[in-house]
């Protein structure tokens, strides 16, 4: 019996080689492009959300659709993105982390609800263009997620909360693939979306400018106050942590003669706390939100490798499970710039052991 697969398209070439390599593989494929913004805010109507999601990004998903021969359909999204994705990306910043809303949005919106619906139309699953894998591990009977052959696009890290049910129907068609293999599919079909230039990391932030997204979304967020050194003495004034991350080294406003850079923001005390780069270094982090994919929560300390942000390449460490889905992850060698908010990822080889949000860094 064919498989009814349901591809999100978002409009980029990743997605719309999804679709088509599971047309040569001879499944029913429909198209859906997720609709996250409300058609009544008028601010840059063709630009909004970048190169995803925004009215060009329909028109291309709908023309590549009609290339490979499937159905196409918009599918209204835009409260459940605000309450799931937006939502907490404004709350997340107001607390003093620096959160990943795709994150958020894969499990909650791609893989969540939009699996729900896919299998209301008889579908046995949902696929996306992320560069990654899936496979069935038969000793244990577990699904594993693992990094992509082109390990330069891997997306496993905004992968990590998925559970055994939603990897069970994920599939991933370009994760065997490397990016310039993706294009020269595209070329050779003829879609519209081959030489497309990537999207910008955060799809609903116009121009990468997120303070300006959180200062029209939430003003009060940028409260001024205090940025102090290591000893609490004042050294200026800050115009809201909401415009901060640890690591932070531009665009402090401070004349002190050394460069300073972000180590610690406090929301209770509204204070931004600087130091010297040796202050970023921390070998401990407290995970929460944690979720193991490969296994059950270790009873024993593991030893992986943990990967701290996108851009950072996975380090050594050992990781024990505290308490339900709290997780303490220890470094062999301090890492620099530990953010609370950002996902922390557990690597063996190419299997993601599985993944959770920074809650806070120690020594």
């Amino acid at each position: 019996m064919t498989e009814r697969i349901v591809v999100g398209m978002s409009g980029g070439v990743d997605s719309s080689v999804a679709a088509a390599l599971l047309v040569e593989q001879g499944a029913d494929v429909v198209g859906i492009t997720m609709r996250v913004w409300p058609w009544q805010d008028t601010a840059e109507p063709t630009k909004r959300f970048g190169s995803c999601c925004g009215t060009e990004a329909v028109a291309d998903a709908r023309d590549v659709a009609r290339r490979l021969g499937i159905p196409h359909y918009l599918l209204s999204m835009s409260d459940e993105f605000d309450l799931k994705v937006i939502a907490p990306f404004v709350a997340a910043y107001a607390e003093g982390r620096t959160p990943v809303p795709c994150v958020s949005c894969n499990s909650n919106l791609k893989f969540g609800s939009l699996l729900g619906r896919a299998r209301a139309w008889e579908a046995v699953g949902v696929a996306t263009g992320h560069y990654a894998r899936v496979e069935r591990d038969t000793a244990t009977g577990r699904h594993l997620l693992l990094r992509a052959k082109d390990t330069r696009k891997d997306q496993t890290d905004f992968l990590w909360p998925l559970n055994q049910e939603q990897l069970a129907a994920a599939r991933f068609p370009v994760g065997e693939l490397t990016k310039e293999e993706v294009r020269e599919h595209a070329r050779r079909l003829g879609l519209v979306t081959a030489d497309k230039p990537e999207s910008q990391e955060i799809c609903f932030v116009p121009d990468d400018d997120y303070r300006g997204f959180l200062r029209r979304r939430a003003p009060q967020v940028f409260q001024p106050g205090a940025i102090v050194d290591r000893r609490g003495a004042r050294l200026g004034t800050h115009g809201g942590i909401a415009a901060y991350t640890v690591g932070q080294k531009r665009g402090l406003g401070l004349a002190t003669g050394r460069p300073l850079y972000v180590v610690d923001l406090d929301p209770e005390r509204n204070t931004v706390r600087v130091g010297e780069v040796a202050d970023l270094e921390r070998a401990r982090l407290v995970a929460t939100a944690v979720n193991f994919i490969a296994c059950e929560p270790p009873t024993s300390p593991l030893r992986v490798e943990a990967k701290i942000r996108h851009s950072h390449r996975p380090a050594p460490a050992t990781v024990c499970a505290l308490a339900v889905d709290t997780a303490e992850v220890i470094f062999d060698t301090p890492q620099r710039a530990l953010s609370p908010g950002q996902s922390v990822v557990f690597y063996s080889g190419d299997v993601v052991i599985g993944g959770g949000v920074i809650a806070r860094a120690a020594i």
